[in-house]
């Protein structure tokens, strides 16, 4: 899979610094466990190239990356140790054209306009957006996308649980950077439970996960106007009657006929569909890839779960 897709993907990038070596591998577990399977170890600190060496060592899996990379020799000591990709705080040119000569993926750092025409001069479409919130945040990213349409941006600088649906509702964000789940603090404690969780709780948090409706398979048309009908009587719920099924509510449809699952179907929304089913798919689920459906950019809204669960089948909606 071509690295910017995958770093799409999996939505957020953890920042890491690393003081000491025996600190790698721990903490890239901790990251896989928690569902981030990737890293981004910045090369301030001595300890940098080793630490990529032996998470990548350990979990060769894992798309671990270099950050803060200021000179070419420090790209060449970062793919030897077996970074995939480079990140850089600024636009430099003389490391962005060395990347680029070498076949390396970067994403060099920009916070104007002027930083995205040097990248698309090189040509470079994806760009980190760094300080991020000092800079402006999403409303300068969505100011500076507006002229910029092929241009794609992965912000890092104060981005955390709490503004981090905020960047990734804006389609033109690839993937966010972060540090809240793997702070210095944490990995000088060695609490890589503590890490785990947060990574846990932020995918979760990006993928946003929330009850949709509930699907009852009905024997007939009439039986699902009916049990309908009955749900607005008794809860006020009001129908609305469809090609397939009929609402109560925006709870509950009843199915005109049997349709997937022993006793229907619940719908699960989610910020993006897309990523759900990368990371759902970490976790172990399968999916119906003969039910896909895809809007009109060709992205996908929509997909059923393989397996049921208590009876119900279950689908992924945007």
């Amino acid at each position: 899979m071509d690295i910017l897709k995958e770093l799409s993907l999996i939505g957020i990038v953890p920042v890491v610094r690393l003081d000491r070596i025996e600190d790698a591998v721990p903490l890239a577990g901790a990251l896989m466990e928690g569902g981030l399977p990737c890293a981004e170890v910045t090369f301030r600190t001595a300890a940098a190239a080793q630490a990529i060496a032996e998470m990548c060592r350990a979990y060769p899996d894992m798309l671990v990356g270099a950050g803060t990379v200021l000179t070419t020799a420090q790209v060449d000591a970062a793919v030897a140790a077996g970074a995939k990709f480079i990140v850089s705080p600024g636009f430099n040119a003389e490391v962005v054209r060395y990347c680029i000569d070498r076949g390396i993926p970067v994403v060099p750092g920009i916070n104007n306009p002027t930083g995205i025409e040097a990248a698309l001069t090189m040509g470079i479409k994806t760009v980190k957006f760094f300080p991020a919130e000092p800079s402006g945040g999403v409303k300068m990213i969505k100011a500076m996308a507006a002229p910029y349409g092929d241009v794609t941006f992965m912000p890092t600088g104060g981005i955390d649980a709490k503004n981090l649906g905020e960047y990734l509702a804006f389609p033109k964000i690839l993937a966010c950077g972060g540090s809240w789940m793997v702070s210095p603090e944490l990995i000088k404690a060695g609490d890589f439970s503590e890490i785990t969780r947060l990574t846990r709780e932020a995918v979760d948090t990006m993928l946003g996960f929330e009850l949709r409706h509930v699907g009852v398979n009905c024997a007939s048309e009439g039986e699902a106007d009916a049990s309908a009908a009955c749900l607005k009587t008794l809860f006020s719920f009001p129908t609305d009657k469809r090609e397939i099924s009929s609402f109560a509510g925006t709870g509950f449809e009843l199915m005109n006929e049997k349709g997937m699952g022993t006793m229907g179907h619940i719908a699960i929304r989610t910020a993006s569909v897309e990523r759900a089913v990368y990371h759902l798919s970490r976790r172990g689920a399968k999916f119906l890839p003969e039910t896909a459906k895809y809007d009109k950019n060709g992205k996908l809204f929509f997909i059923y779960l393989a397996d049921e669960i208590a009876g119900f089948a279950y689908h992924l909606v945007g």
